[in-house]
């Protein structure tokens, strides 16, 4: 038995069919395993994953092990983790497991030391969580560090400031830059999986709500989107003009939280910044509004904020707390302010997961083979990759698409033809 913490091994029958589900809507990820199998290009490189521990998330894992790397995977989020998942990885896969759903945070960040443990070649991170807790807590283990990848805006905005205060210490591929994960996991993806998050912890129907959408990046685009096409009033909120006037054009309502906090009836943040929602805003909102997030930490709502402004709090359904304030106004926090679609869900759907999960593949087959010519710093996906996962993506839909003559490229590629 692999090294492992997890809740239950007996609910791994479950979890192999809930990942073979998964797999039904995974082919480039599959195709990738496959070729993995034969190749091996992971030979010998142990890979330490902070991910959350999902059925589409065991399938990239095996993947990985197929391509002959030794895997250790943690969650990344204390409350996303799917333990029949989590059993069948260790029971039935092999694969070394660090994730219980509803871990508190030592135990959270005790199973990322736990995964170190593997002193992995390459780090796979979905927050940054483990490249900050190398570079803080297990420096010793960074000789050893060829390179990693991240998953998310969030992640991609913490590498970005360790690396410009010179403190990075090994190169990262941001795979959230790459054009077949934001556009598709984080458009497609959190716009359907939120609402389904939300839908499953409240029952409500979003036909004539008025929806507080935080945050107008690929994944407040989707959210936005998906919550207008269930019927929803969608008011948007952005600290970016270009974002705003791009919410507005699309047909938006847009001002500041102050002037949308007394008109929601569901506020969901997804801006990857810091208390987008305040006590200033709860002072505000209207009796039984609905508060919701969908950015990877909890920390885009003020919840010490909302606890001093109560005077009572209680569990009123699943992933459901009601906060009675001083003047008897109820507010509904969901999830405890973490991921909505994953607390109360499943997260994104296979099919896109599919995409950004081939990229995490395919750039860790890269910096394994690109090792000497890395430098340290973060990288984007390089354009082969994005468009090879584009690629396969479309074969595997059986969808057929033009290509250049040998004239377009000319004229594509030359200055002199003008009008």
């Amino acid at each position: 038995m692999v090294n492992n913490d997890v809740k239950d091994l007996t609910l791994a029958s479950d979890g192999v069919k809930r990942i073979e589900w998964a797999a039904r809507e995974m082919p480039v990820v599959e195709l990738i395993r496959d070729r993995f199998s034969k190749e091996k290009p992971l030979a010998g490189i142990k890979i330490t994953a902070c991910l959350h521990v999902t059925s589409e998330t065991a399938n990239l894992a095996i993947a990985l092990k197929a391509g002959g790397a030794q895997v250790a995977l943690c969650a990344s989020n204390p409350l996303s983790t799917q333990d029949d998942v989590a059993a069948a990885l260790v029971d039935r896969y092999g694969i070394s497991t660090f994730a219980i759903k509803g871990e508190n945070n030592d135990t959270y960040y005790q199973h990322i030391l736990q995964a170190l443990e593997h002193r992995p070649h390459t780090t796979m991170d979905d927050g940054a969580d483990i490249v900050a807790t190398l570079h803080e807590e297990r420096q010793d283990l960074l000789e050893t560090v060829i390179a990693g990848t991240e998953e998310t805006t969030t992640g991609v905005i913490r590498l970005r400031s360790l690396a410009n205060e010179g403190k990075l210490k090994y190169p990262i591929i941001a795979v959230n830059e790459a054009d077949t994960k934001h556009l598709f996991d984080n458009r497609y993806g959190t716009g359907q999986s939120t609402l389904d998050g939300i839908t499953r912890a409240t029952n409500i129907l979003w036909a004539g709500k008025s929806v507080v959408v935080s945050g107008y990046g690929w994944c407040g685009k989707g959210v936005s989107m998906r919550a207008k096409g269930m019927g929803s009033k969608v008011i948007v909120t952005e600290v970016d003009p270009i974002h705003a006037l791009e919410a507005a054009m699309d047909g938006f309502q847009v001002m500041p939280m102050k002037d949308a906090a007394p008109l929601g009836d569901v506020f969901i943040t997804v801006t990857g910044g810091w208390h987008t929602l305040t006590q200033k805003h709860y002072e505000l909102m209207k009796d039984g509004a609905i508060l919701a997030n969908s950015g990877h930490f909890n920390v885009e709502l003020d919840i010490p904020g909302l606890e001093n402004l109560s005077i009572k709090r209680r569990n009123v359904r699943p992933f459901v707390d009601e906060y009675t304030l001083s003047d008897h106004r109820k507010l509904y926090l969901l999830g405890d302010g973490r991921l909505i679609n994953l607390t109360a869900a499943e997260g994104h759907p296979s099919v896109v997961m599919d995409m950004s999960f081939a990229n995490q593949a395919l750039c860790t087959e890269y910096v394994v083979s690109h090792r000497k010519d890395l430098k340290i710093k973060v990288y984007g996906v390089p354009d082969e990759i994005d468009r090879e996962v584009g690629r396969l993506k479309l074969e595997a839909m059986n969808i057929h698409i033009d290509s250049l003559t040998q004239e377009q490229r000319k004229y594509a590629s030359s200055w002199r033809d003008g009008t």
